[in-house]
């Protein structure tokens, strides 16, 4: 299974990547305003790729439920500085890779010129716009499911068939982004656990995961320390959802996860390595 970036093929048969996430944000739900400035966001990237993320995953606007938009201009003046210099920092070494979060084309576009291999996108690559970025500058993409916006996605979400539904959004999707002239190695999926999704949908997908992959695309999962652990756990602590994302990390490789995105990168990274040592004996 091979997923291809604008310098990188990674064989995701055997060895799945962590994707450690970066808010350049003042309102994400576990981190806002922790990293908003250029020094810190570039500290603790660093950090992340030490604790061994193969991804950085910079993201400008928060996608949290009822988050507020937030202006093309303010994303580029957040992320930009960020994307370049840790391209620069990169560029020594060449040991991660850095990831766009954004549902903007211009964003995705402004963030590749600066050195973003990948572009995350929570609408799906349902843009035209956004798919001919990808076209155009051969970076891999993540195409993500999410019922409505992120400002009223949990209203009362619903679907008849959560899994199935997800799966024919996936080939809609895979099937616009050939037609548009996209490479098929480049493409992901993630199935948008929390995007528009209650607790029941989301441990719907987690059990149904292998069987939404289309194309034989590689699967993302991004489960970390998103609400419906606590809901589960019965605690409201942040905290409390550290150790069952590291469970679901493990959890999901062991159902055809390909990219991990989380926040604690180390012991995530751990699970995932030991459950792919017990996969390959």
């Amino acid at each position: 299974m091979l997923w291809q970036t604008r310098t990188h093929t990674f064989d995701l048969s055997r060895r799945a990547l962590i994707m450690g996430v970066l808010n350049v944000t003042t309102d994400s739900f576990s981190d806002g305003g922790c990293f908003f400035d250029v020094e810190s966001a570039v500290a603790h990237a660093r950090s992340l790729v030490e604790a061994g993320a193969d991804i950085i995953d910079v993201g400008g606007e928060s996608t949290r439920p009822g988050a507020a938009p937030v202006e093309e201009a303010e994303e580029m003046r957040r992320v930009l500085p960020v994307i370049e210099r840790l391209s620069a920092l990169n560029a020594q070494r060449s040991t991660f890779l850095i990831s766009i979060d954004t549902m903007k084309p211009g964003i995705a576009r402004a963030a590749i010129e600066c050195g973003a291999e990948i572009v995350n996108d929570v609408t799906g690559l349902r843009s035209a716009a956004m798919r001919e970025v990808v076209r155009a500058s051969r970076a891999g993409a993540i195409a993500m499911h999410m019922q409505g916006a992120p400002r009223d996605m949990q209203r009362a979400p619903h679907y008849d068939d959560v899994a199935g539904e997800i799966r024919d959004f996936f080939r809609q999707t895979f099937s616009a982004c050939l037609a548009s002239g996209m490479d098929e190695t480049r493409l992901a999926f993630d199935p948008g656990i929390g995007f528009g999704k209650t607790v029941p949908h989301n441990l719907t997908i987690l059990r149904n995961l292998d069987s939404m992959r289309v194309g034989g695309r590689p699967l993302v999962l991004g489960v970390s320390r998103k609400s419906f652990l606590g809901k589960v756990l019965g605690s409201d602590a942040m905290a409390d959802r550290a150790w069952p994302t590291v469970a679901l990390t493990s959890y999901g490789r062991t159902r055809g996860a390909n990219v991990i995105r989380v926040h604690d990168v180390q012991p995530n990274a751990q699970a995932l390595r030991m459950t792919e040592a017990i996969l390959a004996a």
